[in-house]
């Protein structure tokens, strides 16, 4: 008898005027509302690209690099504190106008959002039978949304390509063993330092060669520079480097690392440096082990992402334009809230989804609102006083505390590129004989 055939699935039913069209039309509404959030942000009319600028053309004048300050409001002296290799691939924007360099940074921070949102959407729409192009144009026009991207662009800042480099490699060059692992994230490492914690991400996931080859593209950019510009060099690693009070007021509200919350209770003194080490030292090796069992479970964007939480953490200054790692955290969110609960769970598996879902839903409204962009909190040293205050201005620090410890690692999910415990498997038989 023949078997009855296959029921269509969703995806390939007819829809005339229907699903596509409902899709079209809430990607349209999200996409609508964004220029708003534009407009009613605080409009920063490229300023720390024009910071770039004028330092680069007092450096082309024949100045020392580092002495160049300009005067700001919040946070006194303003100074150029990138390592000297980021100057270098600068440098050439001086002959262009500040207009023409805001377009180009623009286009380029545009671009590395579409490239990255679709690296991170796209496996997730397939395992759930949605369109991918349905779910990119969902999900971009709310990255776009978020405060860190807002910050990113009408600052004029370089953070989307810092995380492109970082992403090439752990989503696409690391799983297939490519002799090119490591080289993104050594790149982004001697740009900016910070991403320098996902060298430590690749030790402690045991990619040795990765590691290996990240930590020698980060030497080679530096030791480059300093050929290049050995005065600026030797003055920025040894003095400029330690100097936090470069980059900025830490008790801002802006400033949304461990360091910024503790300063905010203590302004204008510092505080207790030894209860901060302690605090980074805790944190860092929970974040770290967390992201090691996600690497593990074969889950690397939620490893990455526990690893630039804490980044953003413990660093000693971390600007909202630097939080981009929420973004990839609410698609982790998602994704194992949109899962079939396991049968045997009953009801507690149902409950789990729904908080899952209930907890990116406010994320997401969180760094879409964000901390600084709709809220003056003025210029005085004000120390956090009252718990609602200390809620607001530490938003971010709260939440990636609570995600370094509730984002959930999906266990060898379909679609994700094999981590270093399946890599191991595939090959145990060997290793034995």
């Amino acid at each position: 008898m023949p078997a009855d055939p296959a029921a269509p699935s969703a995806t390939d039913e007819d829809d005339p005027g229907g699903r596509s069209a409902r899709q079209i039309i809430v990607v349209v509404l999200v996409a609508a509302a964004v220029p708003l959030l534009y407009l009613l942000s605080t409009p920063h009319n490229f300023y720390d690209l024009k910071i770039y600028m004028s330092a680069m053309r007092w450096w082309a004048d024949g100045n020392p690099l580092y002495d160049y300050a300009q005067a700001d409001d919040l946070q006194g002296q303003l100074f150029f504190t990138y390592p000297p290799f980021t100057a270098l691939l600068l440098r050439p924007f001086v002959e262009l106008r500040i207009g023409v360099t805001a377009a180009v940074f623009t286009a380029l921070t545009v671009l590395a959002l579409l490239v990255t949102t679709w690296w991170l959407v796209a496996s997730v729409a397939d395992r759930h039978g949605v369109s991918r192009w349905f779910a990119a144009g969902l999900a971009v026009p709310l990255v776009f949304a978020v405060e860190s991207t807002r910050e990113t662009i009408i600052f004029g800042q370089i953070n989307m390509l810092l995380v492109v480099l970082v992403l090439a490699d752990l989503l696409r060059a690391v799983p297939r063993n490519s002799r090119w692992a490591g080289v993104g994230i050594g790149l982004a490492t001697a740009l900016k330092l910070y991403p320098g914690i996902f060298i430590v991400y690749l030790l402690v996931t045991r990619r040795w060669r990765a590691a290996l080859v990240s930590s020698a593209a980060a030497a080679g950019a530096t030791l480059l520079a300093a050929a290049i510009a050995p005065t600026d060099s030797w003055r920025f690693w040894t003095h400029e480097l330690w100097l936090t009070d470069r980059v900025g007021r830490p008790d801002y509200t802006g400033n949304q690392s461990l360091f910024g919350l503790l300063n905010r209770f203590t302004t204008p003194e510092e505080p207790n440096q030894l209860l901060w080490l302690v605090l980074v030292v805790a944190v860092g090796a929970y974040g770290l082990w967390r992201a090691a069992q996600a690497a593990q479970a074969g889950d690397e964007v939620a490893g990455l992402t526990l690893t630039g939480l804490v980044a953003v953490l413990v660093s000693p200054i971390t600007w909202t334009h630097h939080a981009y790692w929420f973004i990839p955290a609410v698609v982790v969110l998602v994704d194992a809230g949109l899962r079939s609960p396991d049968l045997a769970a009953g009801p507690a598996g149902r409950r789990r989804r729904v908080a899952l879902l209930t907890l990116a839903a406010l994320v997401t409204a969180v760094i879409v609102y964000g901390v600084v962009s709709y809220y003056d909190w003025g210029r005085a040293y004000e120390r956090t006083d009252a718990p609602g205050e200390f809620l607001l201005r530490n938003l971010y620090v709260l939440f990636a505390l609570l995600l370094l410890v509730v984002l959930p690692i999906r266990r060898k999910p379909a679609g994700l590129p094999p981590g270093p415990a399946t890599q191991v498997a595939k090959h145990e038989p060997s290793s034995r004989q």
